[in-house]
């Protein structure tokens, strides 16, 4: 995992703790309605920041922090018959405040004791307190035999604020995923709420999921969550969650996603860089309410953009890694082409809003500068319950339309012509077996674009298109381009914001 990422830098926001479940003694009885109880208690009283930790741990350097780590053989339910083990990670550099865990079994909750002899450090980092009233934890990782029989291979974090990760099969980290996003965006600055408690039901033997309650905390809202995780292929989280407001909240964040976007083939002279482009996703796909598929690719814009698909209730969303090969990306290390990508599909009527997309400029792939989200169209109010439900699907292909998808989207400047060209490659498919029977749809509520030009793709088997436009002195031009067959939808909706 990345430590200089963007929500990590930002997550010194603290909290104040009503007295924990299972905090005074083994074996107090559990269940999520404890939780929702705690966040409701603690919804009651005012907001006042946690206490941090001793200041040694919080001026260790991050490569102090990085010479700490967890013994495998400490993990939580390590050589049980429990699937699943869990490790941890101590507090320090961007991480001030600590969480604590519990383990519950048979419906009864325990404290995980924080226990220095639980890490292993090297030379480098200087003798650290242990203060049993402020130590904790900072995060925890999950992990359990997936393909290497009799080993076990992580496949999820949470640490930092809200923040939690997840991979599916054979992938690398990438973007994360929030509890919950606050005025992202605004003038005033974000507010980060933190999960400050965790609580983790022990499976049993030959289960394949694993259930991790939380408590979250902030100025403006407490909450209770429960994730029931099911690693694989895939990794599908279902995720519940009921929050209560400390105070109106007019700019509410629901499945918040966060990643990051440097370059690609759409803004490649911004960047001197031996990588053809640097990315952990390449585009938001959304598949709204009135059942239109939706493609719009990532930018790095010079100056923060907001775009908002307004919708009611959206079947889904999620910021995608659609580039795929190695050759992509030509980076031996970060292994772009094996970030997963995220999908978020809601439960129940979540009503009237936007799938709201946040652009922040970066000049560096260690910033995390892309935030999605769903945002109500009506706020919330002070002292209101609101429950709600979702599912997140971590993974390559994490869902999958039957119009073929957008792979890529190139722009340039026109040869021997005013204006730009514009050139969007679709996935192989029967729809394009007869190319002439493909109508192009092309448009702006800027600029004239042109007619379009449709060919066969033979390196990928699909089709590609081009069109130009001009956008003259205009500093952006919203476009939208589909192909139709029969009067029906032969592709996604590719939508795209230039910028001067």
């Amino acid at each position: 995992m990345k430590l200089t990422r963007r929500h990590f830098l930002a997550s010194a926001s603290a909290l104040a703790l009503a007295p924990a479940v299972g905090a005074t003694g083994a074996g107090v009885p559990f269940d999520r309605e404890a939780v929702v109880a705690e966040a409701r208690d603690l919804a009651s009283r005012p907001y006042a920041p946690r206490e941090k930790v001793p200041e040694a741990w919080q001026n260790l350097s991050y490569e102090q922090y990085r010479e700490i780590r967890f013994r495998l053989d400490k993990a939580l339910w390590y050589g049980t018959d429990t699937p699943y083990n869990v490790d941890f990670f101590t507090p320090g550099l961007y991480f001030p405040q600590a969480v604590k865990v519990f383990s519950v079994e048979n419906g009864l909750s325990t404290p995980v004791p924080f226990d220095l002899d639980m890490f292993k450090k090297s030379g480098k980092v200087p003798e650290l307190p242990v203060d049993a009233d402020t130590l904790g934890f900072s995060g925890l990782r999950l992990r359990t035999e997936l393909h290497r029989p009799g080993k076990t291979d992580e496949f999820c974090v949470f640490q930092g604020a809200s923040y939690f990760r997840a991979i599916g099969l054979g992938e690398a980290y990438g973007l994360s995923a929030r509890g919950l996003a606050l005025k992202t965006g605004d003038s005033e600055g974000e507010e980060f709420p933190d999960f400050v408690r965790f609580w983790l039901e022990r499976p049993k033997m030959g289960q394949r999921n694993m259930v991790v309650h939380a408590l979250l905390d902030s100025p403006s809202v407490t909450g209770a969550y429960r994730f029931d995780i099911t690693p694989g292929e895939d990794c599908v989280m279902e995720v519940e969650a009921t929050l209560f407001a400390r105070e109106e909240m007019d700019h509410v964040g629901l499945g918040p996603l966060t990643s990051m976007f440097l370059f690609d083939e759409t803004n490649p002279t911004r960047f001197d860089d031996f990588r053809p482009a640097v990315h952990d996703s390449d585009g938001l796909m959304i598949h709204n309410g009135a059942g239109e598929v939706l493609w719009r690719p990532l930018a790095n814009p010079k100056h923060l953009q907001v775009s908002s698909f307004v919708d009611t209730n959206p079947r889904g969303f999620g910021l995608m890694q659609r580039s795929r090969a190695f050759a992509n990306f030509a980076d031996l290390e970060a292994h772009y082409h094996r970030r997963p990508g995220l999908w978020v599909e809601p439960k129940g009527d979540w009503g009237k809003g936007t799938v709201r997309l946040v652009e922040i400029p970066a000049d560096q792939e260690i910033y995390d500068n892309i935030v999605a989200y769903w945002r109500p169209a009506e706020p919330y109010v002070t002292g209101q319950q609101i429950d709600i439900a979702y599912r997140l699907i971590w993974g390559e292909h994490p869902y999958r339309t039957p119009l073929p998808a957008v792979i890529n989207t190139a722009m340039g400047k026109r040869h021997f012509a005013d204006g730009r060209v514009a050139v969007i490659d679709f996935e192989a498919s029967e729809l394009f077996d007869d190319l002439d029977a493909i109508d192009i749809f092309t448009q702006s509520g800027h600029v004239e674009t042109s007619k379009g030009v449709l060919q066969r793709n033979p390196d990928t088997g699909g089709a590609r298109l081009a069109f130009s436009f001009d956008p003259g002195e205009r500093d952006h031009v919203e476009l939208r381009a589909q192909l139709r067959k029969d009067g029906a939808a032969a592709s996604e909706v590719w939508l795209y914001r230039w910028t001067a």
